[in-house]
């Protein structure tokens, strides 16, 4: 069985068409979605983007891969495989359409990176298409290979800066953003951190409803990309031989707690991801796994899915048992956030518990704690009413921590790594954005 693993970059589920959104965002995603398992409530533990992908492509979390920040000085040790390089061991192709590099890029026996890339803030990207041209020709050989194939692709389109082009950069906004009478970006305009990124690509811009609608925009972008590639796959034949899985490596943070257009804090508009599954012949089509899973899982769900499920017996994650008709939960996750700053928290069904290590950005508090069931959006920190909740929680959390810090015998990364990304603040104050 082939495999096929799309990763869209800060994809948030609740702006995707088959999760119930309003807007028309995912048309090509929502009909694959029809014939795909869809996950209502999966996790991701670790982010943002490499300890994302780091988990995703190894089965292992912080305490086995020590990758907690985007860009830091930690590498991977060349101990722990990774998911495509488990299968060119089974005989598999490998091929990939990114741009991550590092400890990805070797994993993989052919990579293809994005070269052109336009990185001008002022003009439209179309890097989905750069993707797609190369994804195209990479199944087209992996096909000619006559062997099983695995390929991933990485789409960036939805991050910022939201830069879609003609014809999506005006399809869900027609107002005029710069009208003098639009307030609502005069707080985004004063943020020491942010604001000389966001005016090299919203210089002038007034109205964040302006900027939301342009986040949409780029998924809509991203779906038509997308489309193309599951029409290749129907042209090749590859449906009936293929898993397909699409998903988010991270959400994405839209002014839902003040903070904007980024993925900083460990709440579910970052952690709380989209994943669907399409297996050959549509197996188990328009199913819905409505339990919290973790995304820690799905590489040992990939090997159990196409035969190759001893290949997971080293990793901390666990195959995700769908032939079950109720799909057991994680009854816990561990989070972990090392972007501007460091936080790490703990999710279970009903609660979230979130503390920081270091004095936050936006002077968010030192301890969160939210009742899901009654407030999903995370709006009211109840830490202070619900204290014993919050010492139960700490306690679960910490036996967690201690029993994998003895179980890797390392020490623990977010306390022995820095906020990476807070090295880059002097280029991104000055408007160049990593």
């Amino acid at each position: 069985m082939n495999v096929l693993w799309i990763v869209v970059d800060c994809l948030r589920p609740d702006h995707m068409g088959c999760y119930g959104y309003r807007r028309r965002t995912t048309p090509h995603i929502d009909r694959f979605a029809r014939d795909a398992v869809i996950f209502e409530r999966m996790i991701s533990p670790h982010i943002p983007t490499q300890p994302a992908h780091t988990t995703l492509f190894t089965g292992r979390d912080v305490f086995s891969h020590h990758v907690v920040a985007q860009g830091g000085n930690h590498e991977l040790s060349p101990e722990i495989p990774l998911l495509p390089a488990l299968l060119s061991e089974r005989g598999y192709f490998t091929a990939a359409v990114d741009n991550i590099g590092r400890w990805i890029e070797p994993a993989f026996q052919r990579y293809e990176k994005y070269p052109r890339w336009n990185h001008d803030g002022t003009l439209p990207w179309r890097n989905g298409e750069e993707v797609t041209e190369r994804a195209l020709s990479i199944l087209t050989e992996a096909k000619a290979t006559g062997s099983p194939w695995f390929t991933f692709l990485h789409y960036w389109d939805p991050h910022t800066p939201y830069l879609p082009p003609p014809p999506f950069d005006r399809m869900f906004y027609t107002g005029d953003e710069k009208a003098a009478h639009h307030a609502s970006m005069d707080p985004v305009w004063k943020s020491p951190w942010f604001a000389n990124y966001f005016r090299e690509w919203l210089d002038g811009v007034r109205d964040i409803d302006y900027v939301k609608a342009q986040y949409d925009a780029g998924i809509a972008y991203s779906d038509a990309c997308i489309g193309r590639v599951f029409q290749r796959l129907t042209e090749t034949d590859a449906w009936d031989d293929t898993l397909v899985i699409l998903q988010a490596d991270h959400g994405e943070e839209l002014d839902d707690h003040g903070c904007w257009f980024d993925h900083h804090g460990l709440y579910d508009t970052n952690v709380h991801v989209p994943v669907l599954m399409r297996f050959p012949q549509a197996r188990m089509a328009s199913r819905r796994v409505g339990t919290m899973q973790c995304s820690l899982d799905l590489a040992a769900t990939v090997l159990d899915s196409i035969g190759l499920g001893e290949l997971a017996r080293d990793m901390d994650g666990r195959p995700i048992d769908l032939a079950t008709e109720a799909v057991a939960p994680r009854e816990a996750v561990y989070l972990t956030e090392c972007t501007w700053m460091r936080k790490r928290g703990w999710r279970t069904a009903d609660w979230k518990l979130i503390e920081a290590l270091e004095p936050d950005i936006y002077g968010i508090g030192p301890i969160e704690l939210y009742h899901l069931p009654s407030d999903p959006g995370e709006m009211h920190n109840l830490a202070t009413e619900r204290g014993d909740v919050v010492a139960r929680l700490r306690q679960d959390r910490d036996r967690h921590v201690a029993a994998r810090l003895s179980a890797t015998g390392g020490a623990d990364p977010l306390v022995e790594q820095s906020d990476a990304l807070r090295t880059w603040q002097p280029r991104f104050i000055a408007g160049r954005a990593s």
